[in-house]
């Protein structure tokens, strides 16, 4: 299976939505970023912001969208075409309700999940056929509570959870860079659990 190439983390832009569940796709980019050394700018034909980093000797680009949740794919699919990068080269990062904080799992293929940033890609790529970085923040319990629930922020503890998912999952990150997908889901689901 082909490497990655792009990376994109899900989230809303503004510092009211920072350290939201919801942002858990930035969080993690942001932490990929930091670690590499590399700023991201501003690129408005991107509708985001990007960074450049070498992950094992390759080249992968970083994305931000700019747009809110609800419009990722127009961010997504104006950088795939730009950089002529195919999806399945891609791996988006998304907060993920089926999963409890402190999980973090890899996927390829499939459904939204009710994820408004993945209908908005799927929707406008026609396909699914992408990989996915889910990041757990767990469910409220409540179905009408799931908006404010991923809107709002974790606590203390589940912040803590969230932040040591994205660092073991930012560790198995140069398998799945050089294409080795089997290696780094084996690797990740097999982590101690929370």
């Amino acid at each position: 299976m082909a490497g990655l190439r792009l990376i994109v983390g899900l989230g809303n832009p503004g510092a009211e939505h920072l350290r939201t569940r919801h942002n858990a796709g930035f969080w993690f980019i942001d932490a990929l970023a930091q670690s590499e050394g590399a700023r991201f700018g501003l690129e408005s034909k991107l509708f985001g912001e990007t960074a450049k980093v070498v992950i094992d000797g390759q080249p992968l680009w970083l994305l931000r969208p700019a747009t809110f949740m609800n419009a990722s794919g127009k961010s997504i699919t104006a950088a795939l075409r730009y950089w002529k990068i195919e999806p399945e080269q891609m791996l988006v990062v998304h907060d993920e309700l089926d999963l409890a904080p402190g999980v973090a799992r890899l996927k390829f293929d499939g459904g939204h999940g009710g994820q408004n940033g993945l209908r908005d890609t799927i929707r406008l790529l026609g396909h699914g056929k992408f990989h996915r970085l889910r990041i757990g923040i767990g469910h409220p319990g409540n179905k009408d509570q799931v908006t404010p629930w991923v809107l709002g922020r974790p606590g203390t503890a589940d912040e803590a959870l969230i932040l040591r998912a994205i660092g073991e999952a930012a560790s198995v990150l140069p398998l799945a860079v050089a294409g080795n997908f089997a290696d780094a889901m084996t690797r990740l689901h097999t982590a101690r659990a929370p």
